[in-house]
């Protein structure tokens, strides 16, 4: 019983470990200021097969969302000028002073 125990709580450690790391893409939306990176930057951080573009699989959030509108020559790939010329992603209602508590909860 003692060791079925030690088992459950090594399998836990385990699960909780593996759930809490993060991948390199998972970080590629932040520069080292802290803000919004450069077309380029983020090439070189989310293109995980170092071809200079970016394919559907290699983005996440914003990116992923927009592709087909950001991929305007429909290749299939993000470019660098397309990733310069891409629009600015709208900002959700709800946001720091957008809507919910008046003077963004001051």
């Amino acid at each position: 019983m003692k060791a079925l125990k030690l088992v459950a709580i090594a399998v836990g450690v385990v699960v909780l470990t593996s759930c809490g790391s993060t991948n390199t893409t998972e970080k590629a939306a932040t520069s080292k200021n802290g803000e919004k990176p450069d077309a380029a930057t983020l090439i070189q951080q989310m293109d995980t097969n170092k071809d200079g573009k970016l394919s559907i699989e290699e983005v996440q959030g914003p990116l992923k969302n927009d592709f087909d509108k950001i991929d305007t020559d429909d290749d299939g790939f993000l470019s660098l000028e397309e990733l310069k010329n891409a629009p600015v992603p709208e900002r959700r209602s709800g946001g720091p002073g957008q809507g919910g508590r008046p003077n963004g909860g001051r």
